[in-house]
């Protein structure tokens, strides 16, 4: 874009404090800084952001451990078809760093092996051959990274050879980023030549896609579902064709995975009804009264535990991304270069930082099949490096279900 047209733009926006330092930059920033604001999403910003208000909350009906065993050849036959026939991606969100891990690097190069190595991403990898294996089917990878990462990680993937999964099958694309702004709805930079900024959220792996021409690839391959999953969880099963056909055969536009919380008061968020529809509730968003509430049965009425492992149908992905996701606004300190050249890193909250969550997927999709399995064998999830929901955690139960670590 040329400085014509950028300073006409941001005239209109009322963000001209953008190009202050334009006369300072040479040909190399002053093109980082126009692809930046070329590619803000104006109308993202002018809409109002979510303000947390909760409809009438209500447990959702699903499928049990029991129920599933029960079906489970039906809802195989009906999976490895639709596998076999193209019609399902995954989606590995893998945008974070193991900083909680005691690394800098992408968290999905973390080893947890003992005697040998193994890394987060060849485990994840080797559960999806499995699938592909059985079903004879060719799946295709798409992995989100970040800003941060990209480079990193599609260097360990080529270093290690793509841990022997087809190379023409794997696809890498970046998350979209949110300029982030001032409590006076200026948006801030963080350098002369670089807007201030964060990730959109695990919401906004969709229009990442989209923006990256992975949508249109896929849907040139006949993918009809995508199949999301978050890189931390190592024992998760991808693009299981029980879960598939389970969710093809519901009639639902969407499926989750769900463990049964182990307590009433478990830090997981919880599938549930929002007046009507499905939605995801934080643990923080329930009382200590609805928490407790059991069923004749004995189990807990709001039971089920998200893992981070959807299901969404192609088609109600392409109408929710032109009818746009929830956007909400978090209050931070945001480090960012004032007018006069000094960079400052706030002690109080300075600021906005804007995402999409994925939870407002499952709501917009307008429905949900609540998927139980059993937590031991498809919930280890690495979030710390000792105690609960750690390294240490996770190698037990990956020993517990047979990996040689």
């Amino acid at each position: 874009m040329e400085e014509k047209a950028l300073r006409q733009l941001l005239e209109e926006k009322g963000q001209t404090q953008l190009l202050q330092w334009w006369g300072e930059l040479d040909a190399n920033g002053r093109e980082k800084l126009a692809r930046q604001i070329a590619c803000i999403d104006w109308e993202q910003l002018s809409r109002p952001a979510s303000v947390g208000a909760r409809g009438k909350i209500a447990p959702i009906e699903g499928l049990s451990v029991e129920e599933i065993a029960a079906r489970r050849a039906e809802f195989a036959a009906v999976g490895q078809a639709a596998l076999r026939a193209g019609k399902a991606a995954a989606v590995l969100l893998a945008g974070g760093q193991g900083t909680r891990l005691g690394s800098d690097a992408p968290k999905g190069t973390f080893n947890i092996g003992i005697t040998r190595p193994l890394y987060i991403f060849e485990q994840l990898i080797r559960n999806l051959t499995e699938v592909t294996n059985a079903c004879n089917a060719r799946i295709p990878l798409l992995i989100m990274t970040s800003e941060k990462n990209d480079e990193e990680t599609r260097a360990f993937f080529a270093s290690h050879e793509y841990f022997g999964y087809p190379r023409e099958d794997i696809f890498f694309f970046r998350q979209a980023m949110s300029p982030c702004v001032g409590l006076n709805g200026k948006i801030l930079l963080e350098a002369k030549d670089a807007l201030a900024s964060s990730p959109n959220g695990n919401g906004g792996w969709y229009a990442s896609l989209e923006r990256a021409g992975l949508a249109e690839k896929m849907r040139a391959r006949g993918v009809a579902w995508y199949n999301v999953f978050a890189v931390d969880n190592v024992l998760q099963r991808i693009c299981d064709p029980v879960f598939l056909g389970a969710t093809i055969l519901s009639g639902k536009a969407s499926g989750a995975k769900v463990v049964q919380k182990a307590a009433p008061r478990e830090r997981v968020g919880v599938l549930c009804l929002e007046d009507g529809l499905p939605a995801v509730v934080e643990y923080y968003e329930i009382d200590d009264a609805m928490a407790t509430l059991r069923a004749a049965d004995g189990k807990l009425l709001y039971r089920y535990g998200v893992i981070l492992n959807y299901l969404f149908r192609a088609d109600v992905l392409e109408r929710i991304a032109r009818e746009r996701l929830p956007l909400h606004a978090a209050k931070k300190k945001i480090p960012y270069l004032a007018p006069d050249g000094t960079f400052v890193e706030p002690a109080e909250e300075n600021g906005y930082k804007f995402e999409t969550l994925i939870l407002d997927m499952v709501r917009c999709a307008g429905s949900c099949l609540p998927f139980e399995v059993v937590r031991e064998r498809e919930f280890a999830p690495i979030k710390n490096r000792t105690g609960v929901d750690s390294v240490e955690s996770a190698r037990e139960l990956l020993k517990q279900n047979g990996v040689e670590l």
